[in-house]
């Protein structure tokens, strides 16, 4: 049974997140980075939008030169913490699909899913399926390369930014490789690829069909290492290393809520279902947070650490009452609520985040 991976790459990861928080900012030449003071900025700039891609910008592009491609593009400084804290919830709402999970970067992740895509019907389905609900829940969009092996994947999430889909077929993962540029090889940047054009490699093709002795003399074990992505043979695993730092859950209503009787309901509702799985995992928590989300995506957190570790269910339920009472007398609708558990103690290695659970969770994509 051929593998079926994933990479998933968050699409303009930074950019995206900015425009999620301030709607005002979509559709504009967002760009990310220095302060461009008029033209004269020293800095560079971190990543932008599509739209001031589509004019020339890129991540680590002299803000300068930004500034006179997009003189009425939008510049803000980058807020490292919240990219942190979203990175962090679509990881672990990525997380519940896979048999396997590694996350590569702050915004993306390869998702071994042989085994569990058949629940959903076929990979295109299940890929389907994530981009849907990564886009209801986190106002996000990702693009997601399906391939036999990690590499391929990888190249195949490029293909078609934003909000993009690509399958490879596993038996014609060479064919799929051949006509595409070299450089679309992750390793093959600007040094390598120009010693390779002497060669007249300037396709995965061309490469594939190399001698990877010949390779390997002139360019060392890594040439080999490429050589093998181009032929297909490349069998890496998806590592799945997993250290359980917090157990959340969260949950969005079907239409955005007022009744704040519902919203306590779910929000005993999500509490239960995290002291569950805390006790199932031997652990004790000395954190709670509360995240509330109100139409229009207003996003809250509010947190309260104990002194001595705790397992009991009352002392998160009285904490999570505290903490939404400033949120009960605003005249809003809410979106999402959620509930985690952190600081936590006990067994060091967690298990993966059992997919019932709706669980909490320089970019260039």
């Amino acid at each position: 049974m051929p593998r079926v991976i994933f990479h998933v790459d968050l699409d303009a990861f930074y950019a995206s997140v900015e425009q999620r928080e301030n709607p005002a900012l979509r559709g504009k030449q967002l760009i990310i980075g220095a302060d461009p003071k008029g033209g004269e900025g020293r800095g560079v700039v971190v990543t932008c939008s599509y739209e001031a891609r589509k004019l020339g910008a890129r991540s680590g592009q002299p803000i300068s030169r930004a500034f006179r491609l997009c003189p009425d593009g939008v510049y803000i400084r980058p807020n490292l913490g919240l990219y942190a804290e979203v990175s962090y919830d679509v990881m672990e709402f990525l997380r519940k699909f896979a048999d396997k999970f590694e996350q590569v970067s702050i915004d993306e992740a390869f998702l071994d899913v042989t085994q569990s895509c058949s629940r959903y019907g076929s990979p295109i389905e299940l890929a389907v399926q994530i981009k849907t609900q990564l886009k209801k829940e986190h106002e996000l969009t990702c693009s997601i390369g399906i391939a036999p092996n990690k590499s391929a994947a990888k190249i195949a999430s490029d293909l078609h930014k934003p909000d993009g889909l690509t399958y490879v077929d596993p038996d014609r993962v060479k064919e799929f490789l051949a006509p595409l540029p070299v450089t679309k090889i992750s390793g093959i940047g600007k040094k390598t690829e120009p010693k390779l054009r002497e060669l007249g490699i300037t396709t995965i093709g061309d490469l594939a069909g190399c001698s990877a002795r010949d390779l390997y003399e002139r360019f060392g074990k890594s040439a080999v290492w490429l050589w093998a992505i181009a032929n297909a043979e490349e069998r890496v695993e998806v590592q799945d290393s997993y250290v359980m730092k917090s157990i959340g859950a969260e949950y969005t209503f079907e239409t955005d809520m007022d009744d704040w009787s519902a919203v306590d309901k779910q929000l005993l509702s999500l509490i239960d279902s995290v002291h569950k799985r805390l006790l199932e995992e031997g652990k004790a928590y000395r954190t709670v947070t509360l995240k509330i989300r109100f139409t229009g995506f207003e996003t809250y957190t509010r947190a309260k650490t104990i002194r001595h570790p705790a397992k009991d269910r009352g002392i998160a339920t009285r904490i999570i009452t505290e903490l939404s009472e400033e949120f009960r007398k605003r005249d809003r609708k809410v979106r999402l609520v959620g509930v985690r558990l952190s600081g936590l103690e006990g067994p060091s290695v967690g298990k993966a985040i059992p997919r019932t659970l709706d669980a909490f969770a320089a970019d260039d994509s």
